[in-house]
């Protein structure tokens, strides 16, 4: 492909992630799949130049004083000379004049940005989470993270480096390895015989942290596409059982295949949870998925209030479902990928006043007795997890316990 080409295949791609109803990885790959045609060097450079846009978005519309997608485009390759990016059959359209003369006084102009526009943060967002420093944190590349499955991670570690491949140990995860390049893991003899998952470290403590025992009943009731059931199934040696549901059961669908090839076979899947008596009932909920947003910037457009409202109804709702099938002793794991007090802390504290029985873990203890190492964070009745306090995924976790 000519370069015009490959930019005016990003113009296409953006036009579609602007709409904000799509995931942007799936806009990507969804293209590239119809043009088989497209090399590795072209697709590396789509897909750069695609998420640097994202990442810039709200900055380059102020620039631009537009919206649309061609104009951001633009303004995004302002200092690039258009005679050799633009034109050709399948390339982007040549400037035009008001266009040429529209870039050459953008060239012109210094901006001060809004901080809400600084930080690439929707204003209601901002206002919301009203946090600079955590919303810039945000804003960073996150690392690669691995977790060992059914052997050390230093053992891992080294079968990696056999492979050409070098991790370093997570700073919190007994069972993490991560790397800041986006390494490509799909192809290796350790991920086929496998030997790890792939998972943020934030996720994989969160899983130690449900404290599940082999002689346990224990449901992930939001299991979807299985990371923290496998977890919980590795962390349990494959003893005891982990039963996986979802409210939508085609989302485990890719679950068996992935437990065959880490050869965890403790899980089993249930399309409805009817017993009173779990052990531990594990709700990964379904969020704003605002902790991700480093790896997902497109996230946070799609996101409104009302969504917002939908989710933390739906939420509530689980933990009263979680209520009802948890035995007397037993314990109730509430996690989001969420930043917002709106989907976590409001969340069990308003929980634990409708059920006077129900009171809150002791997050420190439980830190110090699986994790070690300094305690974090300023709250012992339930953890919140950031780029900004621990170089992970911004995540949430809480402990209950049903008196």
């Amino acid at each position: 492909m000519q370069e015009s080409a490959v930019y005016q295949a990003v113009l296409e791609i953006i036009s579609e992630v602007f709409q904000d109803k799509v995931p942007a990885d799936h806009i990507i790959n969804d293209y590239v799949k119809k043009r088989k045609y497209i090399g590795s060097k072209d697709r590396r450079l789509m897909n750069e130049t695609v998420w640097k846009i994202l990442r810039r978005r709200m900055r380059l519309a102020y620039e631009a004083e537009s919206k649309e997608p061609r104009k951001i485009l633009l303004t995004f390759l302002k200092d690039k000379d258009f005679s050799l990016i633009t034109g050709g059959k399948y390339g982007l359209e040549p400037l035009s004049k008001e266009e040429k003369k529209w870039l050459d006084e953008l060239k012109t102009k210094e901006f001060v940005y809004p901080l809400d526009i600084e930080l690439e943060c929707p204003k209601w967002l901002f206002e919301k989470i009203d946090n600079p420093a955590l919303i810039a944190s945000l804003n960073g590349e996150a690392p690669f993270n691995i977790r060992a499955n059914l052997i050390d991670r230093i053992s891992l570690q080294k079968r990696l480096q056999g492979e050409g491949l070098f991790f370093s140990l997570s700073p919190y995860s007994p069972l993490g390895l991560q790397s800041t390049d986006r390494v490509r893991v799909n192809n290796t003899i350790a991920y086929h015989d496998g030997l790890f998952d792939v998972q943020d470290e934030s996720s994989q403590i969160s899983a130690i942290l449900c404290n599940v025992k082999k002689n346990e009943k224990i449901v992930d009731y939001c299991a979807g596409a299985g990371g923290k059931s496998l977890a919980l199934g590795a962390i349990l040696q494959n003893e005891g059982v982990v039963v996986a549901h979802d409210a939508d059961m085609k989302r485990t669908e890719v679950l068996s295949e992935r437990a065959n090839r880490l050869k965890i076979k403790n899980i089993r899947l249930q399309s409805q949870i009817t017993d009173k008596d779990y052990d531990c009932f594990v709700a990964d909920c379904p969020c704003s998925g605002s902790g991700t947003w480093r790896r997902a910037p497109d996230a946070k457009f799609r996101l409104t209030p009302k969504r917002l409202n939908e989710l933390t109804q739906i939420q509530f709702e689980i933990l009263e479902t979680a209520y009802k099938h948890t035995k007397k002793g037993g314990r109730i794991i509430y996690m989001t990928c969420s930043i917002l007090k709106d989907e976590n802390e409001s969340i069990v504290t308003s929980f634990a006043r409708v059920h006077p029985d129900i009171c809150f873990n002791d997050h420190e203890k439980l830190w110090n007795d699986l994790i070690g190492g300094r305690f974090l964070f300023y709250d012992k009745r339930w953890l919140n997890f950031s780029p900004l306090l621990t170089q992970t995924d911004g995540f949430f976790f809480c402990s209950m316990i049903k008196k």
